[in-house]
């Protein structure tokens, strides 16, 4: 297997674990290479210089080297100019970090999500709309990696989504039409009844109409639990007790 170098490597880090005695297994995101595990040798050690370097949320510069899986950490540093994160915000990073964890591959570059990813820290750290944040991010993580159908188009037939019409959104294709009153999920098993409203709202970033919310929120879970293979989320059943975003 091919040798892996890095330096000065735009990056965040979603994870860590113990590794043996004073190690930790680093879950980085990174601008460049995407997400990967890194050996930390001795970062738990009290004279370690990455010791209190190596946290969630805060942009890095990481440098690193080795073959195979598990390449390990030869630097770390903060760049700076990221607000910290506290109570709600908080926890919705927690949320974000494990999206990525579950759903984004290892060593698949994304760069415009990695963007995205801190663009919403940010705005997170800013005091910005929570819900609005979340089915942003969620959207643009299942749009970068294929797994979002259109939102203004109906499926099939690519007519336009009509803000007045009901439409059964079925996460492996995307939103139909719904003649007459709706009585289940029919041909689309796991649908999700939006209004053609609440898909236009979504298409433009606009969050601020409570239908949209509510209904937006019902569909992201879907669309992501349907990725999931039945795994549920830990961070969402927090925040779930917490507030229903």
């Amino acid at each position: 297997m091919s040798r892996r170098r890095a330096e000065n490597e735009a990056a965040y880090v979603l994870h860590t674990y113990p590794y043996k005695e004073t190690s930790l297994i680093v879950e980085a995101f990174t601008r460049r290479a995407g997400r990967l595990p890194l050996l930390a040798r001795g970062a738990r050690r009290a004279r370690s210089a990455v010791r209190g370097t190596l946290l969630a949320f805060h942009p890095l510069r990481l440098g690193w080297t080795g073959a195979g899986e598990l390449a390990t950490l030869t630097g770390a540093e903060w760049t700076g100019g990221q607000g910290a994160l506290a109570g709600m915000g908080l926890m919705c990073g927690f949320y974000l970090n494990e999206l990525l964890l579950r759903l984004l591959p290892r060593e698949d570059p994304h760069e415009a999500l990695f963007d995205a990813y801190g663009e919403t820290l940010g705005r997170l750290a800013a005091g910005g709309d929570l819900t609005a944040l979340l089915r942003g991010f969620e959207l643009k993580l299942l749009q970068e990696l294929g797994y979002a159908p259109p939102l203004d188009r109906e499926a099939p037939g690519d007519a336009p989504v009509v803000a007045a019409r009901r439409y059964a959104y079925v996460p492996e294709t995307g939103p139909q039409a719904v003649a007459g009153e709706w009585r289940g999920n029919g041909e689309g098993e796991g649908a999700v009844l939006v209004s053609g409203r609440t898909l236009l709202d979504m298409a433009a970033g606009d969050y601020s109409h409570a239908q949209t919310r509510e209904e937006s929120r019902q569909l992201m879970r879907r669309l992501i639990a349907a990725r999931l293979s039945g795994q549920s989320l830990h961070t969402r059943e927090v925040l779930k007790e917490l507030q229903d975003l």
